[in-house]
């Protein structure tokens, strides 16, 4: 196993513990993401604790962002916090590490969870960076669900209007939402299309939860120049979990005592 794909193992088992604590979360979404966030922010953006105010660094704006579990559990083991804090105390009364992420916790850079409005926020901060003529790139994350909100329209048209190439967002495409499958919810087929028609460069990754494809796609979207990237990673929900897998009621399932022990030894299993 290579070192990226266990570190993804290993934020998996914090996740789990993270969302048993509390009764609370999105562990379905957050097991289909979390390769995606540990190839960003453990290869792909510069982001550390110590430069977490330097103009220069990169932004990442978490879309998706009742997946913020699987987003504090990443910045918890890169050091911005104290990840057992975060684990705790993930949901609870006066906690900083609520449901949506927040700009209370270190290494967040916006706050979200209002569905649809990355890719806006993105565009604003990847605008900014080419008029301040800062190097930095933006990197957002979505979910599938979302992408029918009318406002990703606007701003996928705003984003190659200004020939953003300093812009990447990532589609985590794992085909369901609370309600169902996306596609009878409400059609985005095919969202590769829509894209291409609104001026991106698209990159295809056809396993979204293998670390080596998604790390190919990244450097596909950065060497190209001209216009905004969208990374698509064609994930699983419930990803890592053989009882989650590809199952919408584990969108916002809360694990009993014996699902919990069952899917830590799975995960557990493929660490050894």
């Amino acid at each position: 196993m290579d070192s990226l794909t266990k570190k993804a193992y290993e934020l998996r088992r914090d996740i789990l513990e993270m969302i048993y604590r509390s009764k609370a979360g999105h562990v379905g979404g957050d097991l289909s993401v979390i390769d995606i966030l540990t190839v960003l922010y453990y290869k792909v953006m510069n982001v550390s604790p110590e430069n977490r105010r330097d103009p220069d660094r990169d932004r990442f704006i978490m879309s998706k962002g009742h997946c913020v579990d699987a987003l504090y559990s990443v910045l918890g083991n890169r050091g911005y916090f104290d990840k057992e804090e975060a684990i705790k105390n993930f949901s609870a009364y006066n906690s900083r590490f609520i449901g949506h992420p927040n700009t209370d916790v270190p290494g967040i850079e916006m706050n979200s969870g209002s569905l649809g409005h990355g890719i806006s926020l993105g565009v604003g901060m990847a605008l900014a960076a080419k008029l301040d003529g800062r190097a930095y790139r933006t990197y957002v994350v979505l979910g599938d669900g979302e992408m029918a909100e009318g406002s990703n329209y606007e701003a996928m048209m705003a984003a190659s209007h200004y020939k953003l190439d300093n812009l990447c967002a990532t589609l985590d495409l794992n085909g369901l939402q609370i309600s169902g499958r996306t596609k009878d919810v409400m059609s985005s087929d095919d969202i590769s299309e829509k894209f291409q028609a609104f001026g991106w460069n698209v990159v295809e990754v056809p396993d979204g939860n293998d670390c080596t494809e998604l790390l190919e796609g990244y450097k596909k979207a950065e060497e190209f120049k001209g216009k905004p990237s969208i990374v698509i990673a064609h994930t699983v929900k419930g990803k890592g979990v053989s009882f989650m897998e590809n199952k919408k009621s584990w969108h916002h399932g809360v694990m009993t005592e014996e699902q919990y022990i069952q899917a830590v030894k799975e995960i557990e299993e493929v660490l050894l």
